[in-house]
């Protein structure tokens, strides 16, 4: 098969938007896949919710707060997708308000659902909140709105050999690019 770029705008950088609830393994996705993505689409960085949440100083959490920090991570990815940078993400943002934003803003955009069952991931997480009656937890007190139609879905038991996800998700970032 000959690699054929679907219509990837050239002019700016490609947004994998990688969401799922808090402990499904997005941070760890996003660092194993960055390579792969480098090597297909160049420049990339990947970025994590919370270490935007600390540079910004935004330490809201209420629903509405984090739709606006949704909003503020979104204006900053657009400034860096720009400049033709490939950012990996890895945020909860389990909203579609955030996500209808980001297929109007970005051309490039990859939205990737990491899926878990959410009862096997309070148990075998370390998150804190978790386990204490801390308001405002997506999942807990906070509906999830769950991506209906995303890009690329992956199921994360935590059964399956991690390496063996990471490349069926770099085999389907490739291939949604891809014309056969």
């Amino acid at each position: 098969m000959k690699k054929i770029n679907k219509k990837i705008n050239k002019n700016q950088g490609i947004l994998f938007w990688i969401t799922g609830v808090s402990g499904s393994g997005k941070s760890t996705f996003a660092k194993k896949i960055i390579n792969n993505v480098r090597k297909e689409f160049g420049p990339s960085l990947v970025l994590h919710g919370d270490e935007l949440r600390k540079i910004f100083s935004l330490n809201g959490y209420s629903k509405d707060e984090r739709l606006n920090n949704g909003k503020i991570f979104i204006n900053f990815l657009h400034l860096l997708i720009k400049q033709k940078i490939n950012i990996v993400f890895a945020v909860v943002g389990l909203f579609d308000e955030l996500r209808a934003i980001n297929r109007k803003k970005f051309s490039n955009y990859v939205e990737i659902y990491i899926k878990t069952d959410f009862k096997k991931v309070i148990k075998l997480s370390n998150k804190k909140f978790y386990n204490t009656k801390a308001k405002n937890v997506v999942g807990l007190d906070i509906e999830p709105e769950l991506p209906k139609n995303p890009s690329i879905i992956i199921n994360n038991t935590f059964d399956n050999n991690l390496d063996t996800l990471v490349k069926k998700l770099n085999n389907k970032i490739n291939s949604h690019f891809l014309i056969k």
